[in-house]
Parts: C-alpha cells; sequence; structure tokens
C-alpha cells in the first residue's frame, strides 16, 4: 500500500529526507517500489520531484537529502501500483494549474470501476496516465471548478465539496488522499492495508496519523521549524514515523489545514465497504 505524508505550518520549515525510514518504505523494507515523489509549496506553485522508481537508491533522493528544501506546505509520496504502469506519468503526487494556483493531489489506496462511477464532465482537467487515483483528482478539480470562476472561493465551501468527493469515492475503495489548492491543505482518512509480513492484510483504520511538532527528527527524516516560529507544524503520515505520540485520524475525517492548524473538518457517516 502507498505512503501519505503531509506536513502544514504558518512558517517555512526546512525537510530533509535521506536513505532511511520513510525512503526505505519505498522499497528496501516495504512493498512500495513503483515509485516516489515530493511536492514543496513555492508560494502559489509548487517545487515538484518525483520519479517512476525505488525511493530507496535513488540519486534524486540524495539530493534532496542534500539540498533542504524549505515550505510551508509539503506533500510526499511512496507508491505501489494497482492502477497505472510504473512510469512518470502515473507517478504521486500529481499537479494541476487551475486558477492561477498549483493544486498536488496524492492518494493511498485503490478504486475499483473509476472511470464509470466517477465519469469526467469536461476536458478541463484529463489524466496524463492510467491511474484511478489521477482520474479521482482530475473529477474532484471538475467538482470544484464551479466555486472558482469568481475568485478564491470560501474554505467551507471548498471543504463540502471535498467532503462529497470522498464520500463518492470511497464506495469504490480505499479513498485516503491529501490535496493542496496552494491556499489550504485537506486531508482525508479511510481505510488501508497495513504490511504484515511482506504481504498486504485486509483494509482496515486508521489509515493516517498526525502529530503536532515544531521539530522532527527521526531515522532518515528532518524537520525544522525556524527559531522564531510561534506555533508547531501539523504532521500527517500513513504510519506513526517515530516513537512519539501520533494520534490516529478516524476513519471519514475530512480535514481543512491551514499554517498548521486545523481551520475545518467534516466527519462522514460510518459505512461498511463492499
Amino acid at each position: 500500500m502507498c505512503e501519505l505524508f503531509a506536513v502544514s505550518s504558518q512558517h517555512r520549515v526546512a525537510l530533509r529526507y535521506s536513505l532511511h525510514e520513510f525512503s526505505e518504505h519505498g522499497g528496501r523494507s516495504h512493498l512500495n517500489k513503483s515509485g516516489w515523489g515530493l511536492s514543496f509549496q513555492q508560494n502559489n506553485d509548487t517545487l515538484l520531484v518525483k520519479e517512476a522508481s525505488p525511493a530507496f537508491d535513488s540519486p534524486w533522493i540524495r539530493f534532496v537529502e542534500e539540498n533542504r528544501t524549505s515550505s510551508h506546505c509539503v506533500i510526499a509520496h511512496v507508491r505501489y501500483a494497482t492502477t497505472g504502469r510504473e512510469v512518470y506519468e502515473d507517478t504521486h503526487p500529481f499537479k494541476r494549474e487551475a486558477y492561477g494556483r498549483a493544486h498536488v493531489f496524492a492518494h493511498n489506496g485503490d478504486l475499483e470501476g473509476f472511470r464509470k462511477a466517477m465519469p469526467l464532465m469536461s476536458s478541463r482537467f484529463l489524466p496524463m496516465g492510467g491511474t484511478d487515483s489521477e482520474h479521482a483528482f482530475c473529477y474532484l478539480l471538475d467538482q470544484l471548478a464551479p466555486l472558482w470562476y469568481d475568485g478564491m472561493p470560501a474554505l467551507t465551501r471548498r471543504l463540502e465539496v471535498i467532503a462529497y468527493v470522498a464520500e463518492e469515492i470511497r464506495t469504490l475503495g480505499s479513498a485516503n488522499f491529501v490535496y493542496s489548492d496552494g491556499d489550504a491543505l485537506f486531508i482525508h482518512s479511510d481505510l488501508r492495508r497495513y504490511d504484515e509480513n511482506g504481504v498486504f492484510g485486509p483494509r482496515r483504520e486508521p489509515a493516517l496519523h498526525w502529530i503536532e511538532r515544531k521539530n522532527l527528527h527521526v531515522r532518515g527524516l528532518e524537520l525544522t521549524s525556524p527559531a522564531e516560529a510561534g506555533n508547531a507544524a501539523l504532521i500527517f503520515a500513513s504510519v506513526p514515523l517515530s516513537d512519539d505520540n501520533w494520534h490516529p485520524l478516524p476513519r471519514g475525517s475530512v480535514l481543512a489545514v491551514q499554517g498548521g492548524e486545523i481551520v475545518d473538518r467534516i466527519t462522514l457517516a460510518k459505512r461498511e465497504w463492499v
């Protein structure tokens, strides 16, 4: 199962990856061997680095390790392909320009019958690859588009549409995702398969965990806030990355996060997955 990671902070945090811990989840000690990607939001745009090969022996991971990059919103993903090929265009995170902003999306899970269940309403946003995840991203942007015609929509309205789409796609399979529109980070927690002795087990929760920290220094991952930072960064990950007290994010949680704070949330009704 793919691994998600995201950071939101009021101040620009410096992030450094190495070839251990999170990147090891990209092929050395776990099953995620299909690719990896990192998005560092830069005002209205984002610096996106990704490749369709294992993270653990990647020269690009070494580049990120040696060149500490700062941002107030970071999204990372390591991939285990269930649909689509092991090619660049099928590698997360996905990026689209819309309304003068970079929109970034990464998904954990697998969606069945997604093309029929989520028909795209226009040619404005089309997948470049063949994954269920990128299709879901384009579908989400389609649903959000009417809100943006007159400028930046209210956060509450964006969250409502995102929760509506999350409710739709979680009927098709596992639908954990992180999405940034350059103004806010949105999180949806559903179910995921855990690596159990080299095989994926049944879907269960929690699928995401979070922690609030100014600095996080664990094997393979260093996140550092500036000394003048008044509040901590909010960090999300598929599995806890340290021995600290990470909080499980209940299934059905749809969060809107800005500046390292959860500013709004919707909780979807519990339902059985078939």
